[in-house]
């Protein structure tokens, strides 16, 4: 039996720990799964919403390091984590994504000689500027195992020096859970609380600093949105930093007097899946959603200048426009005005709900 520690940090990271800790309590007699939650994400409600829409098992350990600078958050989660592997002494330790808890957790691994296995490894934007490239590489190269979600991101890894029997090619994690809780979502409230029932409405998420640090680059941003919400309502589930800096930039009555923007707190997982699901557009500066768009066949909209999927893009529901207002406004134009036929949907290979499965597989397969 492998014992094998999983950690998770923020929230992108639950709906990607949550179908490979239920792949390892199914299998209970090859894994020892032991869950361990960094508290990177530090707002304890919407941190147990995930959890239980998720039907992830409580942690069995909570590092509570919290919120900080990323240099200070990266040191606070290498001490604390250091103790848990000391004392389990697992034969693995997983993690997932790109959020500073990937790469302390992978480092405190690489010293004390554990063996470390990257879920989602491989992708990159190309843009060093972004703190998730970083800890992209860096726990590229560390790691033992590369559990990579597309072809392009074998090829990456291979490019980087990586040898091939350190990759394995495994599908998307995210699309798990995605397709584990569709049916779920569906009971929820969400579109029926905001009066959006039967109708055309977008979904925007907006979090990354380049967006919302900088008061040039929101701005142009919400003309893109005040244009577009001229045609349908924009849902905004605004996350609490992004908040904070409109406040900070002077901007909140713009945003408070924009008629076609629905700003709510923060979603839960089941209560965003039904909004996502049901929507004619979205827009977004995350990566995930690109994914689940992808899979949903849900135009999107990604407001940066590059992406670390870009087989989002190959596949045709993703369009990069930037934060320049006229290109943004002319991709919501144009998937506005000719809808994609779902009937031609097309998704990547290993996109199919069953990547916690070859994970383990990979995990016993390299043991």
């Amino acid at each position: 039996m492998l014992k094998v520690i999983i950690v998770a940090g923020a929230r992108p990271n639950f709906m990607k720990v949550a179908p490979i800790v239920a792949a390892m309590r199914r299998r209970s007699n090859e894994f020892h799964p032991i869950l361990i939650h960094t508290g990177q994400h530090y707002d304890a409600a919407m941190s147990d919403a995930f959890f239980r829409d998720l039907e992830i098992p409580d942690p069995d350990v909570d590092l509570g390091v919290g919120s900080a600078s990323h240099a200070v958050q990266t040191a606070g989660v290498i001490q604390a984590f250091e103790p848990s592997v000391i004392n389990e002494k697992p034969d693995w330790v997983l993690v997932v994504g790109d959020v500073n808890s990937t790469i302390a957790c992978a480092l405190v691994c690489a010293k004390l000689d554990v063996k470390v296995a990257h879920v989602e490894a491989g992708l990159r934007s190309r843009d060093r500027t972004m703190p998730e490239e970083i800890n992209r590489v860096l726990t590229d190269q560390i790691a033992d195992l590369l559990l990579t979600p597309s072809a392009d991101a074998d090829e990456n890894l291979k490019s980087e020096g990586i040898p091939a029997e350190r990759i394995r090619f495994v599908g998307n994690i995210m699309i798990d859970s995605l397709l584990e809780n569709l049916g779920r979502a569906r009971k929820s409230t969400a579109r029926a609380d905001l009066g959006l029932e039967d109708k055309d409405y977008a979904v925007l998420t907006l979090h990354r600093p380049s967006n919302v640090d900088e008061h040039a680059a929101l701005s142009r941003i919400l003309d893109a949105l005040e244009r577009i919400s001229q045609r349908l309502p924009i849902v905004f589930p605004a996350h609490p930093r992004t908040r904070k800096m409109i406040d900070e930039l002077g901007l909140t009555e713009r945003v408070a007097n924009m008629k076609g923007l629905i700003v709510i707190d923060p979603a839960s997982y089941l209560d965003f899946l039904q909004l996502l699901s049901g929507a004619r557009l979205v827009l977004t500066d995350s990566g995930g959603i690109q994914e689940e768009t992808t899979v949903l066949g849900i135009p999107c909209i990604t407001l940066r200048e590059n992406t670390e999927r870009p087989i989002t893009v190959e596949m045709g529901t993703n369009r990069i426009a930037g934060t320049q207002t006229a290109r943004i406004v002319a991709a919501a134009n144009e998937v506005l005005d000719h809808p994609p036929d779902k009937n031609n949907l097309r998704i990547p290979p290993l996109w199919d709900g069953k990547t916690a499965d070859r994970i383990l597989d990979a995990l016993m397969g390299a043991s």
